[in-house]
């Protein structure tokens, strides 16, 4: 497959071991549903159930299986049956092309994945020299869809730098901004860098941009104080939430109260095992999905989302609900039958994903184009009494 941008494979592989999202069981575990037959089709899924970013897995993997058991419900795709095979990479590169393997060996026709980035843009490499269709939920790092076999659901972390500053500039939400990421990520650095740019067409100033790494992600103190001193109104936290819990603890006991916004990393923040939910309240966050929306959709989303799981289901769950129904769409719209090749099925599925449209919870009329990105209107949430809230 050729690459549909001008990319050094060189810089690519060197950006595997450092990329993450934009972010259940061991390595080889797998929650497989099968059928009798061979009238199905294959889905795979790949991302992480267990370690610190397993809030994110297995909110796809449970997305997915929502997406997959309505849709066998329905008569399945083209009269076939789905079946799903979700494996765990622990948010590893990896394990991640392991799992991709496992299920390359299983008959996978279709994957959707991988959940994080870093994970993402290792197995995108080897799906595109299979020729294998990839969809990924949640992978935003521009190189995950590097090849023409390659698609994502979500924002890419350029979009997400620029939507979360005119966002703020044309909400009037704050004028003074201070930022605090992760130099040593390119999730988190490359959002900065793009909100930085598009912060001055908004007429945001960026007081204070203060970084960290991954060597040095526990005391954020001399960040906040800095922050605190800029007198900014707002931190942007273009990171993940498992640092972002820190850093509102920290700023907590410093005395400094600004408002908090951040990108779907952050998303996740209220599940953080030992943290104090009421300090995010109010945090904002861009998110294309919304759990207390009131259309049909994503109410019947969330109420079986509640049953089948015990929780409020995040972004990355309907970004994969998503996914499995854009596959459906293309695959209908494609004239997909049973028994095609990996091979045959993207070759199929390429050319009509820039001609299909999908409401899905995570936007209306969804369309994509020929470099894999969706496009749709992005939105915003805020934290109000322990849950995520339209804003």
């Amino acid at each position: 497959m050729k690459m549909k941008k001008l990319l050094s494979l060189v810089l690519t592989a060197a950006m595997t071991a450092t990329l993450l999202v934009g972010c259940g069981g061991s390595e080889g575990s797998s929650d497989v549903v099968t059928t009798d037959g061979a009238n199905v089709f294959k889905i795979g899924a790949i991302g992480p159930t267990t370690g610190s970013a397993a809030v994110y897995g297995s909110a796809v993997m449970n997305g997915a299986q929502i997406a997959v058991d309505e849709i066998n419900a329905a008569g399945g795709i083209n009269g076939m049956t789905i079946e799903l095979n979700c494996q765990d990479d622990e948010c590893d590169a990896e394990k991640s092309v392991n799992a991709y393997n496992t299920l390359t060996d299983w008959g996978m026709q279709a994957l959707v994945g991988t959940t994080t980035s870093g994970c993402c843009v290792a197995v995108a490499a080897e799906a595109a020299q299979d020729n294998t269709f990839l969809l990924t939920p949640s992978g935003s790092a521009v190189e995950c869809i590097a090849y023409d076999n390659a698609f994502r659901v979500c924002f890419s972390d350029p979009n997400q730098g620029i939507a979360s500053a005119q966002y703020i500039g044309q909400n009037g939400i704050a004028s003074k901004v201070a930022v605090i990421y992760d130099s040593s990520d390119v999730y988190s650095s490359g959002i900065y860098e793009k909100f930085a740019a598009e912060a001055a067409n908004q007429g945001v100033e960026i007081v204070a941009a203060e970084a960290f790494t991954a060597d040095n992600k526990t005391d954020f103190s001399v960040q906040i104080q800095k922050a605190k001193d800029s007198g900014a109104e707002l931190v942007f936290l273009p990171i993940y939430y498992t640092e972002a819990s820190l850093i509102l603890a920290q700023a907590d006991q410093l005395g400094y109260k600004p408002m908090f916004f951040g990108c779907d990393g952050l998303d996740g923040i209220l599940g953080v095992e030992n943290f104090n939910t009421a300090l995010a309240e109010d945090v904002m966050l861009l998110t294309p999905f919304a759990a207390d929306a009131q259309d049909e959709l994503t109410k019947k989303f969330v109420a079986t989302y509640n049953e089948k799981f015990g929780e409020t289901p995040n972004q990355f769950a309907a970004d994969a609900y998503d996914a499995v129904y854009i596959i459906k769409a293309a695959a209908e719209k494609a004239g997909l039958k049973a028994g095609m090749t990996p091979s045959e099925v993207c070759d199929a599925l390429v050319p009509v994903m820039t001609e299909i449209t999908v409401n899905g919870l995570t936007g209306e009329g969804m369309t994509w184009s020929a470099d894999g990105e969706p496009s749709k209107a992005p939105k915003a949430v805020k934290i109000k009494d322990g849950v995520y809230t339209a804003m």
